[in-house]
């Protein structure tokens, strides 16, 4: 299945490339037509945007070298450790592609709510997610967090030294690496991650869609919701998670729980809920980085992922408390721990409580959170940190690399971004974008490559007025 939906990405960015595939013009970032000097707009150059300057000749900007990206994290907001979600509202993509898992037989997978094939239609997961790996592999342990930024794996590699971010060396490396992980606006709806930036007479390049955890806000773009974990059955599921701050986005890691936990010794031994939570097997993808997120040590040597769970913890930034807005005395638990963390307090079921206890605690504040958000795989995601995840606080696992589940993948993936060019028009208010709704776009060309007129070719970067 992985094979067939890269098959249809390479596909498609070569016809980005080399405009192969498709007869319409406006999709391309090439000159098109001729067009009088009087139709070309000048806009201010964004600073928060990197493009190419008309004297850098050298630096040609093409789909085959890939672009000067201006993704900047949010007020260094896009590279704080950002949520996942499970299950967007948006099917509506402008020239999408499918990330609908094919199967042998012609019949049509069944597509949930956000255009996505439902989870059974991935089939019986590989044997490798569940084998036991606790002879071999190295031990880590697990924190939670959903502050509802975006991740900032959905931002372009920025420069040659971000060895984090997809390759965009070329558009097949750039899908190789799974291009950019999907954001959302704040109805859940999938937007892009990169549009084009402030055009001006010297500059020409792209800008990333701006984070909701800095000054945007419900203007800016969230992590999609159906990046929340999932059950797959009742002993393995699927997640994202923060790595450290030179993790790889879209690497996979199968995780099997060990019933410890980061911080026992003799007098503080497992609880109830690690002890539930032994033997269950977790499959996660890196979307996120956190600079916060510890490496390894001598006990504990694989370091630290960051869950991605709602009701994990709104973190340094939070964007949850603008997206789903409950008011300003609402109580989300600590900002580091969440839910559980409250739970834990002595008026609720202490330190020492019952797994019930913490399970019936999480669910009444997912409740009181989630329920009427229309948001229902934040509700879904919440629930399942209490009844799958066992409400254990910071458990220990094994770890291996694995190839990542089809699933994952394309709950991952951007579907409008998939190729380093496109003529997507910038917005700077993403929370009136609807389902269905079509992006405005521009047709502009580098410095040197405007449509020529009277024999006259300007030499500047530009777009025609839309």
């Amino acid at each position: 299945m992985k094979k067939v939906l890269l098959s249809s990405l390479l596909a498609a960015g070569a016809c980005a490339m080399f405009n192969a595939c498709s007869d319409d013009p406006s999709s391309l970032l090439t000159p098109s037509a001729a067009t009088s000097s009087s139709s070309v707009v000048w806009e201010e150059q964004s600073s928060s945007s990197v493009g190419l300057n008309s004297s850098s000749s050298n630096l040609a900007l093409s789909s085959a070298d890939g672009p000067l990206s201006s993704a900047t994290s949010s007020s260094n907001v896009g590279d704080q450790p950002a949520s996942s979600s499970a299950n967007s509202s948006s099917s509506s993509v402008d020239n999408p592609v499918s990330s609908a898992a094919e199967s042998s037989s012609s019949k049509e997978p069944e597509l949930d709510a956000s255009g996505f094939p439902t989870l059974e239609s991935y089939g019986a997961p590989p044997a490798e997610y569940t084998k036991d790996i606790s002879a071999t592999a190295k031990r880590g342990w697990n924190t939670r967090y959903w502050d509802a930024c975006k991740p900032h794996c959905s931002w372009l590699k920025e420069s040659s030294n971000d060895k984090t971010r997809a390759d965009t060396s070329s558009n097949e490396a750039y899908l190789a690496d799974y291009a950019t992980a999907r954001n959302c606006n704040i109805h859940d709806v999938e937007v892009p991650t990169f549009t084009l930036g402030n055009v001006t007479k010297s500059w020409f390049g792209y800008e990333g869609t701006r984070s909701a955890c800095g000054d945007e806000k419900e203007k800016g773009v969230f992590t999609c919701t159906d990046m929340a974990p999932i059950a797959v059955n009742d002993t393995l599921a699927y997640a994202y998670v923060a790595g450290t701050g030179d993790s790889k986005c879209g690497k996979c890691y199968h995780l099997q729980y060990d019933g410890h936990f980061k911080d026992e010794f003799e007098n503080n031994p497992p609880k109830a809920t690690h002890k539930a939570l032994k033997g269950k097997h977790l499959v996660v993808m890196a979307s996120n980085i956190g600079h916060d997120v510890a490496g390894g040590n001598a006990n504990l040597p694989a370091g630290q992922f960051d869950l991605m769970v709602p009701g994990g913890g709104v973190g340094a930034f939070d964007a949850l408390s603008t997206q789903v807005n409950k008011g300003s005395d609402f109580n989300w638990g600590a900002g580091f721990g969440g839910f559980l963390t409250e739970c834990q307090k002595n008026t609720n079921c202490g330190t020492e409580g019952s797994l019930e206890c913490y399970q019936t605690c999480i669910k009444d504040m997912c409740d009181a959170a989630f329920a009427d958000a229309g948001l229902p795989n934040l509700l879904r995601g919440c629930h399942w940190f209490a009844d799958w995840y066992m409400a254990a606080d910071n458990p220990t696992y094994y770890i291996e690399e694995v190839e990542c589940p089809q699933y994952l993948i394309d709950h991952y993936m951007t579907r409008y971004n998939t190729s380093l060019e496109n003529n997507y028009k910038k917005v700077t208010d993403w929370s009136t974008f609807k389902e269905g709704d079509v992006l405005d776009t521009l047709h502009c060309w580098k410095a040197g490559e405007a449509p020529p007129e009277n024999g006259w070719q300007n030499p500047s970067a530009g777009c025609d007025v839309k």
